[in-house]
């Protein structure tokens, strides 16, 4: 298991019960440790979405969110809200260390 692996691992034990992330995911959730890594505490919504969308273009290039965040309806860009909250609270449990 790689770094960025133990880092995605970590934001999806963050995630809310009730988040239902995509079937085969563990690259997007590479991308969240990235993002984990670079913006920690200070990641956005538009930042997992873009994220997302980098990861969904190899999934399926025609899905109909693969749009500017800006330009999605509110329910579309509320299925980023729990992303970047787990992402926000694996860089605190990060900050804090073991313990």
């Amino acid at each position: 298991m790689t770094y960025l692996d133990r880092l995605a691992t970590l934001i999806r034990s963050c995630l809310p019960a009730e988040a239902e992330p995509p079937a085969d995911s563990d690259g997007l959730f590479r991308i969240y440790a990235v993002l984990l890594r670079a913006k920690g505490e200070q990641v956005t919504e538009e930042d997992v979405h873009d994220a997302w969308s980098a990861w969904m273009l190899s999934v399926d290039g025609r899905h109909r969110a693969l749009v500017p965040f800006r330009e999605l309806d509110p329910e579309t860009r509320a299925f980023d809200i729990p992303y970047a909250q787990a992402i926000r609270a694996a860089a605190r449990r990060l900050r804090k260390g073991p313990g």
